[in-house]
């Protein structure tokens, strides 16, 4: 198996909680076009893809150490580049969260205005929704007082929502389709093992499928 089929797939069939962290984060840097096509088609129109991304890892992990606030189950840090035609280049961060948390929308607003504040330019903040909660959807940090307000909104995708898009999925050539589809069969398969071990080997034929 090569070794980005065995990220696809140690990414979600099977993996434990304590492996969860490093595929994802894998996938992400591996596939963060295609991962930004299928999920946040905008964000991902307004980049120049013929210009190099940069993964800030080490920088994230001092902003992260500073914040402090809560665990985080995967974070990318990278710099781009916009295709305005001017010389204009931001930082998106993006978060994987697999459960429900109270305090994530505060973390996401938290990390935001420090990457802002240590780089001085503009910052994208996506999530990316893994838990099995239909309605937990948060997009919104507010923080009112005396008249002073804040609202932070950031850009969320919910993997649950693709089950009514399973078709698309299948019919997709985009690598990330299959990235979620293992994904969502992870969890319809957590007491079903027969089942897992058959879409393991049909996913893992797709991949090969198309080349």
């Amino acid at each position: 198996m090569g070794y980005r089929t065995k990220i696809l797939f140690s990414l979600a069939m099977g993996a434990t909680k304590s492996d969860f962290d490093s595929p994802w984060k894998n996938v992400l840097e591996r596939y963060l076009q295609p991962f930004l096509h299928l999920c946040f088609p905008p964000v991902h129109a307004a980049i120049d893809w013929s210009q190099p991304q940069e993964f800030l890892d080490t920088e994230l992990q001092q902003i992260v150490r500073d914040a402090d606030v809560g665990k985080r189950f995967a974070d990318k840090l990278v710099k781009v580049w916009l295709n305005t035609g001017q010389s204009l280049w931001i930082l998106i961060y993006v978060e994987v969260q697999g459960k429900r948390e109270q305090g994530f929308a505060e973390r996401m607003y938290v990390y935001h205005y420090r990457i802002g504040d240590r780089y001085h330019r503009p910052v994208v903040s996506l999530a990316v929704l893994c838990d099995t909660n239909a309605k937990w959807r948060p997009a919104v940090f507010e923080q009112q007082t005396l008249g002073c307000r804040l609202e932070f909104e950031f850009l969320v995708v919910k993997l649950l929502d693709y089950r009514q898009q399973w078709q698309a999925l299948e019919n997709s050539t985009n690598p990330f389709a299959t990235v979620i589809m293992a994904h969502l069969k992870t969890q319809e398969t957590r007491r079903a093992l027969d089942q897992r071990k058959a879409w393991k080997f049909a996913l893992m034929r797709r991949l090969y499928e198309q080349g």
